[in-house]
């Protein structure tokens, strides 16, 4: 029975200092909320460009990450551990190579990961409304969560067929629905 009640006391602790920084930081809040609508509504406008966008720029960060790791892996061969650091350095250049080169087959593998990222996120969501209840507006969270969980059938249910404009259609709307939570959430707890 203790170990509820100090679990119960730690939930309330955690809820009380979310609140404080919802208080003191809602300015930021809203602002991140209104960014994140907006750009949103560009990516469900011109869905194709950041598909293309998010492949391309994922491909450099991917190559430009794996050159780092090969070579911090070459300059400390004697490292233990020197071949693993290296293959994970040629995996990470390669794959960030193919998907510049080839960014159509990045997309569908990215369609199928992107079906990964709204489940987990969505569950994640979920749980974060849980913990925040009964702090106002984490309905709108738990919206959300649910929200990226459908966003996940619809990719997998997609694929391949849809891939092409899918991913930024499904970022924006993703977006829209995550700045709409923080918006909610620091208008609630401005202080005036």
């Amino acid at each position: 029975m203790i170990d509820n009640d100090r679990v119960t006391i730690d939930i309330k602790q955690m809820q009380l200092k979310m609140q404080h920084y919802f208080q003191t930081h809602w300015k930021l809040f809203f602002a991140e909320g209104l960014f994140l609508i907006l750009l949103g509504l560009v990516a469900i406008v011109v869905p194709q460009f950041f598909t293309v966008a998010i492949v391309v720029t994922l491909g450099w960060i991917l190559l430009f990450g794996g050159v780092m790791l090969i070579t911090r892996a070459v300059m400390f061969h004697q490292m233990p551990g020197f071949g693993l650091w290296l293959f994970m350095g040629v995996l990470q250049a390669l794959i960030g190579y193919l998907f510049l080169s080839q960014p159509l087959e990045g997309i569908l593998t990215l369609t199928l990961l992107m079906a990964l990222f709204f489940g987990m996120e969505g569950i994640a969501k979920i749980a974060f409304a849980f913990m925040m209840r009964p702090l106002a507006h984490w309905g709108a969270i738990l919206f959300s969560g649910l929200t990226a969980l459908i966003l996940a059938i619809v990719v997998w249910m997609g694929w391949p067929g849809t891939a092409e404009w899918l991913i930024g259609l499904l970022f924006g709307i993703n977006m829209v629905f995550g700045g709409w939570s923080l918006l909610s959430i620091s208008l609630k707890h401005r202080v005036v």
